[in-house]
Formats: structure tokens, C-alpha cells, sequence
């Protein structure tokens, strides 16, 4: 049954491989197809609800007010309700025609970037099995921390107690007081130390702390430096003018480059992150030690400042990120990367919102796609016939469908590994996206597009912000209309 599942896997991550590729052709139709759609849902809202509206004109009872009730069919014959769910549909039709008015360019700018990125992974196509690695050495950690972590919980020393047969009071021991085996002296008497029984040290609750800490820096540290090596492949693509001239084996480069020069810096990013994680497993266990106590006051701390910490995470991985961008662009430190990096973001927040909102779109819809695509084949695969079809003959004359009761647990196992590989799969272009993404910002500010300044980006980017690359004698003439000749 093994082979059944690693095909299917397998399948699935052919399809994510596929999907990048095609990404170039299909972002536009999808982007603005759905834009489209919600458009004409929207307006179909209305006349739906204006239709209604109409129709209960005249019927007794629709023009009565609301009462409270469980049943929805009594709201469903007022006219109240559906001039109400009219003028909602307006209104968010009216504020989506607005914002298609005022976000078009930058939409546009999603959709290139979100094919430029297509074209990235395809140039480097290595660059979507290189997250294999990462994820085998997570899984390498995770397996030593739970080993050292079991060690420690089974690390318990013997402990020894006093058993005196002496009474009264001029004892020289009591009993059941702790002793040293090693160095216990009876003093002639028939005083014991004897086995008690195991008990973990001391020290045992910190060096688990230690080891959970080490636990989320490492494991940090592997996905800091998976995205700082892949930011530095995509940014090489960016600012290549001529990809002709795009150097061999990228990915390898941009690692040795990585742990090279950005190694402490990468340290430095995985640890804030680390101590964050820490401090939110710390009010974790809080909250379970005071689970059955009834001090609300407490607890409603305690939930504030987890939603707190929950938030400060996803910010700092947020920055994090866009850090480790412009630590591949340009190669500083990780606080000087992380300051230029928010800032940056900061000045072109608009942009920030409508291409991380596409892209979560289209990458939402990607693995939705593949995953319940290859649910769907192996459902089809397990219950197909050969009195069904040619197909089915096919199947099940070249590829000997499996005798099991419970298929439904090996279709399962086979769509959530296909979720996970392509969340790794798309994970890669999402990376892709935010790199070119913030290279196009850096582009846009640092260049005037002087022939002392060049433009990186593509020629549709340009179009789409009204620039271009001036050639000698074109910067000459702006020279001299701009010095009053």
C-alpha cells in the first residue's frame, strides 16, 4: 500500500510543479475572472432582491414590521428584508466598483509580478525541490528534541531516606530525613540510609526549558535560512537586465553565499522569533495550571496577552521575512535590513495589501486545486470497475487496484501529504512574489531610469507605472528643456 500513497504524493507534487509554470498564463484570466464574477454576483443581489421586493408589493403582510422570531420564513415575506439586502448589495457594489477604480494599476502590478515570479521558478526550477532539504532537517531536529526530551523526562536519581529504630528526644536522626548513601555514618547505631525511591533532579524543569528553546531557535534558524537562500535566487533573477546572462546553479551560490556572510544574521532573526514562541508555550501552561480555578480576572489577562503574543509573532515573522529579502538584495545586517525593509513596505502600504491579497488568492486556489484533484483520482482509482469503462480497463489492467476494506483511510493519508508537499511547493513561490515584489519597490525608488540609473524591471512594470529607460541622447535633450534653453 506504501507505493499507492507515494504515487499519489508524487502526482501531487507533478501538478504543484505544472501549476507554477502555467502561473504566467492563467494569473490575469483568474484575477480578474473572479473580479468579474463578484461583479455580476453583486449585481445579481440586487435584482434578486429588487424582484422580490416588487413581487410582495400589494400581499398583506409584507408591509409589516419586524418581529422576533426563529423562523426565517417569516422574514422572507416582509419587503423590509430584501429592500434591506438590496441596499447592502449596493452599497458593496458601489464600494467594489470604487475600489476597481482606485487599485486597477496595482492589480495589475500583482498580476505581473505574480507571472514574473512564474517565470523565475521555471528559470530556476531546482529552486521547488530545494525545500525537500529544509524540511528533512526540521524533521532531523524535531526527532533529537524529542529524544533528548524523553531522556530528560526518564533522567530521575535515586533518593535515599533515614530509617532510625531510635526514639525519643535526644535522636541523632529522624527518621524519613534525606541522606547521602555515599556518605552516611550510623554512628553506631542501627540507623539506615535506605532506597526511597526515583525522583527527577532538580535542575530537570530547566534543562527542559533549554531544550525547548534551543528547539524553536534551530528550528527558526533552518526556515530563516531557507528564505534567505531562495530570496537570493530570485533577486539574482530580478536584477539581471539580460537573463541570458543568469549565472549557473544559482541555488547552490546563493547557500554557500548565505552561510558564508548572513549566518549570524539569520541567528539573530530565528532568535527573536524563538523567544516569542517561548513566551506564548510559557502562557500556555499557565492557563492550563489554572484550568478548573475560578478567577476570571486572571484568565481574561492571560487570553489578552496570548492574542497579544499571537499577534506580535505573525508581525515579527512578517518583518522577519522581508528582512531576509533585503539581506539577499544587498547584504547587511539583519537590523539595518529589517528597518529598510518596514519602511520601505510602510511608504508603498497599498501595494503591500493588493499583492499580498492576490497572491494569497491565487495560491489559495492552487492548492485547493491540486489537492482535491488528486483526492479525486485516487477516489476514482479505488472504486473504478472494468465493466465501467475503457479507462477503467486501463487502470485496472496496468495499475492492480489494491483489495482494501477502508480505502477512505489511504485517500486521507494521500490528500494531507498532498496538501503539505504543496504547501512547500507553493510556499517556494510566495517567496518568489515577495522577493520580486520588494526589488520592484527598491527598483522603483532608487532608480530614475537615467542611463546612469537604469530601470531592472520588465518592460510591462514600467508601462504599468509610467516609466522608462531614457537612452544618451534622450537624457540630453531632458537636460536642456529642463535648464530653460
Amino acid at each position: 500500500m506504501d507505493w499507492v500513497d507515494e504515487s499519489g504524493i508524487l502526482i501531487g507534487a507533478l501538478l504543484c510543479f505544472v501549476w507554477c509554470c502555467i502561473m504566467r498564463y492563467v494569473a490575469g484570466f483568474m484575477v480578474w475572472g473572479s473580479i468579474l464574477a463578484l461583479h455580476v454576483l453583486l449585481a445579481g443581489g440586487i435584482f434578486f432582491c429588487w424582484n422580490e421586493y416588487t413581487e410582495l408589493e400589494g400581499i398583506p403582510g409584507s408591509t409589516d414590521d419586524f418581529s422576533l422570531t426563529l423562523s426565517l420564513d417569516s422574514y422572507l415575506r416582509l419587503q423590509k428584508t430584501w429592500l434591506i439586502a438590496g441596499i447592502v448589495f449596493s452599497v458593496l457594489l458601489t464600494i467594489m466598483l470604487l475600489l476597481m477604480l482606485c487599485l486597477c494599476n496595482r492589480i495589475r502590478i500583482a498580476i505581473n509580478l505574480i507571472e514574473e515570479a512564474s517565470k523565475a521558478v521555471s528559470a530556476f526550477w531546482s529552486t521547488l525541490f530545494w525545500p525537500i532539504i529544509p524540511f528533512c532537517m526540521q524533521l532531523c531536529v524535531t526527532v533529537l528534541w524529542c529524544a533528548i526530551a524523553v531522556y530528560l523526562a526518564t533522567s530521575k536519581e535515586k533518593t535515599f531516606v533515614v530509617n532510625s529504630a531510635e526514639n525519643g528526644t535526644n535522636v541523632t536522626f529522624r527518621n524519613f530525613e534525606p541522606c547521602d548513601v555515599k556518605t552516611f555514618d550510623p554512628q553506631g547505631t542501627s540507623t539506615e540510609c535506605m532506597f526511597n525511591s526515583y525522583e527527577l533532579p532538580e535542575y530537570h524543569n530547566y534543562m527542559q526549558f533549554i531544550n525547548v528553546f534551543c528547539y524553536l531557535w534551530v528550528l527558526n534558524f533552518i526556515i530563516g535560512l531557507n528564505q534567505v537562500t531562495l530570496a537570493g535566487v530570485f533577486a539574482t533573477y530580478f536584477w539581471t537586465v539580460d537573463k541570458k546572462d543568469l549565472p549557473k546553479f544559482p541555488l547552490l551560490r546563493s547557500l554557500i553565499w548565505t552561510i558564508t556572510y548572513h549566518t549570524g544574521s539569520v541567528a539573530f532573526g530565528a532568535l527573536i522569533i524563538a523567544i516569542v514562541q517561548l513566551i506564548r508555550i510559557f502562557l500556555e501552561y499557565i492557563e492550563l495550571q489554572l484550568k478548573g480555578k475560578k478567577n476570571k480576572v486572571a484568565k481574561f489577562i492571560l487570553r489578552c496577552l496570548k492574542c497579544i503574543f499571537w499577534c506580535l509573532e505573525k508581525f515579527l515573522k512578517f518583518i522577519n521575512k522581508n528582512a531576509y529579502i533585503m539581506i539577499a538584495i544587498y547584504g547587511k545586517n539583519f537590523c539595518t535590513s529589517a528597518q529598510n525593509a518596514f519602511f520601505l513596505l510602510m511608504r508603498n502600504i497599498i501595494r503591500v495589501a493588493v499583492v499580498n491579497k492576490i497572491t494569497d488568492f491565487l495560491l489559495f486556489i492552487g492548492i485547493a486545486m491540486v489537492t482535491i484533484g488528486v483526492v479525486v483520482l485516487s477516489f476514482f482509482y479505488f472504486t473504478f470497475s472494468a465493466e465501467y469503462s475503457l479507462t477503467a480497463f486501463v487502470v485496472a489492467e496496468y495499475l492492480p487496484i489494491p483489495n482494501v476494506r477502508y480505502y477512505w483511510v489511504i485517500i486521507i493519508m494521500i490528500g494531507l501529504g498532498t496538501f503539505v508537499v504543496a504547501q512547500i511547493f507553493f510556499g517556494v513561490f510566495n517567496m518568489a512574489v515577495d522577493t520580486l515584489f520588494l526589488s520592484f519597490l527598491e527598483d522603483l525608488e532608487r532608480h530614475d531610469g537615467s542611463p546612469e540609473r537604469p530601470y531592472y524591471m520588465n518592460k510591462d512594470l514600467m508601462q504599468i507605472v509610467g516609466k522608462k529607460n531614457r537612452k544618451r541622447h534622450e537624457q540630453w535633450l531632458l537636460f536642456f528643456f529642463s535648464s530653460g534653453f
